[in-house]
């Protein structure tokens, strides 16, 4: 994968895959490192990513026009798996499948320790393939988010609550390894998870309402949220530096939701990462 180290050449690769100083799930890091280093995301990348950004500002034109046609979310979301299926990278399928997980469980992990007993009714993130994206998985991932958002802070208002550090944290919901089907390997699999992203984001921008495509891109922005929300529960808040989606209540523009999309899935494999450190020390601990 990497090449022999030559102080003259040196591989970013390699350097990136023996630093230990974020703790992202080595297998994860292998993937994106791999992915990141595609023919595709060299060379297809740079023609990609302008004229995607240039047809999110048509599909916002549209929408200006008609906020809530085009909305076909079950034709975008099998589109996306067909082309999951047919034209990724098992190393990008692979960290789209396993984002999902991470996510449901940093959720999971911020009701056991906010709201003990309670747990705000989500929908289900634990696709398995390719396959499972296709029942609107990524719209629902938006939605769980902003629901979780109101359901929690409701009951945390009911109880009189307020989040701060807990004496003893429930990492229950953080588990260690990510489980999936085996992922498509075709000679056509050579796409990149970052070209992908650029290329569906438009789609995602026409083909859902206007409403909705804002949703999802300004849900981005709370990954600083989430990152307080762990934050204040463990009194840990080193995971807070890696955050670059911030400011949730100043929306950023859409025409860099592909970029920032990439940039979620980073942070939230390292507050993954730190919990289960966290998890590791309490248990070694104890």
């Amino acid at each position: 994968m990497f090449k022999a180290h030559d102080p003259r050449d040196p591989d970013p690769g390699l350097a990136m895959m023996l630093d230990r100083t974020l703790p992202i799930d080595p297998a994860a890091k292998a993937a994106l490192i791999r992915d990141q280093a595609c023919r595709s995301r060299q060379f297809l990348l740079p023609l990609v990513r302008p004229l995607a950004r240039a047809m999110i500002v048509v599909a916002q034109l549209v929408h200006i026009v008609s906020p809530r046609w085009p909305h076909a979310p079950r034709f975008l979301h099998r589109s996306i798996a067909f082309g999951m299926k047919h034209f990724l990278t098992p190393d990008a399928n692979q960290l789209i499948l396993r984002h999902f997980h991470l996510g449901a469980q940093v959720l999971r992990f911020i009701s056991d320790n906010a709201t003990p007993g309670f747990h705000p009714e989500l929908e289900p993130m634990r696709p398995m393939r390719v396959e499972d994206v296709a029942d609107n998985l990524f719209l629902k991932h938006d939605l769980n988010i902003y629901n979780f958002l109101i359901l929690l802070n409701q009951e945390m208002e009911r109880r009189g609550a307020t989040l701060g550090q807990v004496d003893r944290i429930d990492f229950s919901a953080i588990t260690e390894e990510v489980a999936l089907d085996p992922l498509p390997s075709g000679r056509f699999n050579v796409i990149d998870l970052q070209t992908a992203i650029e290329i569906y984001t438009p789609a995602y921008a026409l083909l859902l309402t206007d409403r909705d495509f804002w949703r999802a891109s300004n849900s981005l922005q709370l990954d600083e949220t989430i990152g307080l929300y762990a934050a204040r529960l463990t009194g840990e808040d080193r995971h807070l530096a890696m955050i670059n989606n911030r400011h949730p209540l100043v929306p950023f523009s859409t025409l860099k939701a592909g970029f920032r999309l990439m940039l979620h899935g980073l942070s939230t494999e390292v507050l993954h990462g730190f919990l289960r450190e966290m998890k590791s020390r309490q248990s070694v601990a104890a």
